[in-house]
């Protein structure tokens, strides 16, 4: 399980078993309290820029460059790499899950994050495209 990154929307209630909660929007989610949400730490830096984030808008048509543009933030942004790196230094130590207010589960930034720090914690040796995504890869899976 070290390693691992679990994604849950803020709004499910909260277990133990979450291990150590992280909120990654940039924008506190909407209808629910700071002692609802029962977070460990919000990483709000780490979520894509005001202006992807806008560009994006939650279509699903848009979510394979949203998340290569994303990743690009990830990758060249150093506080976005600072992060990164933290977010893998603890998940080496306890389970962490990621929390994000997207009502899509599947076409959001939390999953293309996911699956960026489940691929760099890992000793991976396929070459990568410049937009760090393998080819034939899709909706930002690594």
């Amino acid at each position: 399980m070290a390693g691992d990154y679990f994604l849950k929307r803020i709004y499910e209630p909260y277990d133990p078993a979450d291990g150590k909660r992280i909120l990654i929007d940039r924008i506190w989610p909407r209808g629910i309290s700071k002692t609802e949400a029962k977070i460990d730490l919000w990483m709000k830096e780490i979520a894509p820029s005001p202006e992807l984030r806008k560009w994006f808008g939650h279509k699903r048509e848009r979510f394979r460059e949203f998340s290569k543009r994303y990743v690009t933030e990830l990758e060249t942004e150093e506080q976005k790499q600072m992060l990164v790196r933290e977010l893998i230094a603890m998940a080496k130590k306890e389970k962490v899950t990621l929390l994000y207010g997207a009502k899509d589960k599947e076409c959001n930034h939390a999953v293309v994050l996911r699956n960026f720090l489940t691929y760099f914690s890992r000793e991976v040796s396929l070459p990568l495209n410049v937009n760090g995504v393998k080819e034939g890869d899709e909706l930002g899976g690594f």
